[in-house]
């Protein structure tokens, strides 16, 4: 029962943030005018997914200038649900007044449930404490810092201090007005994916039909990660906006396709200022508009619109470092905080966890065989997007989740790849079974089989989400027990983050970043990386690291067996906590007025 009201308690504050984002948004779209193509619930999405980018660019400036605090959230929280309960009316005329569709057919009502299993199976993903490895690293420290700061600083004890944080500055909000709660982050990116599931399934219905409209959303849905404070789900929201309101930009006459050309230009800055990624998408974004307009004041004005939400951040580091692209720029511009070294190991990381991506996506090679592929400009549109994703992805990383920003238009083309693959086979089936095909009974046989698999997948979402209300933590007793065993290092983190005064140095226990001290130094990478320490004898790196200012030094087990076993080490360092295959030692040189 205690779940059941920590869930509810959740669902609610989120759904007053997506109030208040869909007041935002809608005060802004309305202005815009209906898109050639009206449609209810694709409009809502685009108004929800411009409210956060509203939410994030206010963030952004009182960030900037320090004054980003608890009152600045709850005055846009409130100020956008005054705007929401203004707009409401209105809007429910629009859904009342909306063309009706027709009744469903037996494939589609399969189509729906299937959609709606997947669905249920990613509500309690979001509510289990954070305990994914990026989210613990970096997004939620950087997001903490700035919520206890007021201000947009740079924290070079982070691994990636310099990176655009755009989607992260939600988190700080969430993190401020929540008393440090840190699991309503993870329904911020939730959020992200559920509503670029909807933009998914409303596409497919206006461009294809109900059958490929969820298809497409049933793959995207089940490729999305709900589960951290991450920011790629919320980056594929965004370029899927973008690619949306581009395609409303060639639908309408000039006047009001230069507003949706604009909002397609903040959508991509929001995700360029969340996550370098992104860039990648503007060369063929660029191309395409260049293609269609080329009057100077309609370009200028797409550019501010671009520049505003993500200027900031590539600014600040060609001033401050000289790479706007720090660090992932530092072979043209330099290096700073990065050096070659580190560079190259990055890169061979990279390397090391390249992959195909998903076979669920693998359908987008048929789509040029497909029924629709003349019919439709935008289903060409879409699939040219894809390639293009496809080839920079593969000529640049073959990282599994760089790919994640052009998932969600992959998945509904791969859907249309899906109807043409299997239309194929039954067809071919009818051809060679004209008399069960005439009877009905391939048509009952496909129904059977379409029936089991639902029955099949009711037992998987059950069992799939049991799992996720297990992790759910409503004691402290409960998140004690679920980081102690999910999250490697947290006892001994979480220890020294409660009794160190001095400086804390962990080794191997990145994991751990956001449940240690704030800060805590050490890094694979960076100007606290562990090459520069502990590769010298421990009397030298015990000197070195108390001379910065050092108190202890914390490190997963299979390290501190290496590190114990060099001649010296005992002498230099003294335990003072062990739990869960973590050390803690004190170093014997550090002395309190040292400390900074």
């Amino acid at each position: 029962m205690t779940k059941l009201v920590f869930a509810v308690a959740h669902y609610a504050a989120l759904a007053v943030f997506v109030a208040s984002c869909w007041g935002f948004g809608r005060a802004v779209l309305a202005r815009f005018g209906a898109p050639a193509r009206s449609d209810v619930w694709l409009e809502a999405a685009m108004a929800v997914t411009t409210g956060i980018g509203i939410f994030i660019c206010v963030f952004q400036a009182f960030g900037i200038v320090g004054w980003f605090t608890s009152a600045v959230v709850w005055a846009m929280v409130a100020l956008g649900v005054g705007l929401a309960i203004a707009q409401l009316p209105a809007w429910l005329r629009q859904v009342r007044t909306r063309e009706v569709p027709p009744s469903l057919s037996w494939l589609e009502k399969m189509g729906m449930i299937a959609l709606a299993l997947l669905g249920v199976m990613t509500l309690a993903a979001p509510l289990a404490p954070p305990a994914v490895f990026d989210e613990l690293m970096y997004h939620l420290p950087y997001a903490r810092e700035v919520a206890q700061s007021g201000r947009l600083g740079i924290y070079e004890w982070l691994r990636y201090p310099w990176f655009p944080y755009n989607y992260n500055l939600l988190y700080a909000g969430a993190l401020m007005v929540g008393n440090g709660n840190d699991v309503f982050p993870h329904l911020l990116n939730a959020l992200a994916g559920w509503t670029s599931v909807l933009i998914v399934y409303r596409l497919g219905v206006m461009h294809i039909n109900r059958v490929v409209a969820c298809a497409g959303a049933a793959i995207w849905l089940g490729m999305g990660d709900y589960t951290g404070a991450l920011i790629d789900t919320s980056v594929a929201l965004l370029v899927l906006a973008a690619c949306a309101a581009l395609w409303w930009w060639r639908e309408s006459p000039p006047p009001q396709g230069a507003r949706w050309l604009g909002l397609a230009a903040f959508f991509l800055g929001i995700a360029v200022g969340s996550k370098y990624q992104a860039l990648t998408v503007l060369p063929l974004v660029g191309v395409f508009v260049l293609w269609h307009e080329r009057r100077p004041r309609v370009l200028g004005s797409a550019l501010l619109c671009f520049l505003i939400p993500c200027i900031y951040w590539y600014a600040r580091n060609a001033i401050m470092t000289g790479d706007p692209f720090n660090p992932i720029g530092a072979r043209v511009f330099g290096f700073t905080n990065w050096n070659a070294a580190d560079y190259r190991q990055q890169l061979q990381d990279v390397r090391d966890h390249a992959s195909l991506p998903t076979p669920l996506i693998w359908a987008v090679l048929a789509v040029p065989f497909s029924a629709h592929w003349k019919r439709s400009a935008a289903l060409r549109a879409a699939t040219v997007f894809c390639i293009y994703s496809l080839f920079v992805w593969t000529l640049t990383s073959r990282y599994p989740r760089y790919l994640v920003p052009a998932f969600p238009m992959l998945a509904l083309t791969a859907a249309v790849g899906w109807q043409t693959v299997f239309g194929g086979i039954a067809a071919k089936l009818r051809r060679t079974m004209p008399e069960r095909d005439r009877s009905g009974g391939l048509d009952r046989a496909g129904r059977w089989l379409a029936i089991l698999l639902l029955v099949a997948g009711v037992g998987i979402v059950f069992h799939k989400t049991s799992e996720r209300v297990s992790m759910i933590a409503t004691t402290p007793e409960q998140r004690e027990a679920f980081l102690r065993k999910n999250v490697p290092g947290y006892a001994v983190m979480n220890y020294l983050r409660e009794h160190a005064t001095g400086r804390v140095y962990q080794i191997a226990l990145s994991e751990a970043t956001y449940y240690g001290p704030s800060p805590v130094w050490g890094d694979a990478l960076g100007p606290w990386r562990y090459s520069d320490f502990i590769i010298f004898p421990p009397a030298d790196y015990a000197r070195k690291l108390a001379q910065q200012g050092f108190e202890a030094i914390a490190v997963s087990l299979p390290t501190a067996s290496y590190l114990e076993a060099q001649p010296g080490f005992r002498e230099q360092f003294a335990l003072i906590y062990e739990k869960d295959n973590a050390k803690a030692y004190r170093i014997r040189q550090y002395r309190n007025d040292r400390a900074p």
